[in-house]
């Protein structure tokens, strides 16, 4: 399959549009982004109704990871101890990772991963 590229100017902007094998998609993105970057602007991304995706930082620039680790939490629907339990933790531990008075070292970090199906940098 062939790579298409589109070009629509709508004032002052131009979008381009690249229809490409799905093999080569996530290279190609991260080569523009990294050569946009390199020229000194941001990359924006947007879902499929056109509405823009912020990074977990973008949307919560105030957030520690100890806060995240609240919000998955939550999300999970357990309690603080049900998490200790899952993670083979105290529940003070669990505690204290969210006030941000216990660091999340990357073997937790990993292990949260592995435990919740979830990228372990968030909590780094």
């Amino acid at each position: 399959m062939l790579a298409r590229m589109k070009t629509r100017i709508t004032g002052k902007s131009t979008e381009i549009s690249l229809t490409l094998p799905t093999k080569g998609a996530v290279l190609m993105r991260e080569l523009i982004s990294n050569i946009w970057s390199l020229a000194g602007h941001k990359m924006r991304r947007f879902n499929a109704k056109g509405d823009e995706l912020l990074s977990i930082e973008e949307a919560f620039p105030d957030s520690h990871p100890g806060s995240r680790l609240r919000g998955l939490r939550v999300r999970e629907g357990i309690t603080q101890k049900q998490m200790a339990e899952k993670l083979g933790l105290r529940k003070r531990h669990i505690s204290e990772m969210e006030k941000g008075t216990r660091p999340i070292t990357l073997e937790m970090a990993k292990r949260i991963d592995s435990t919740f199906d979830i990228g372990y940098k968030v909590f780094l």
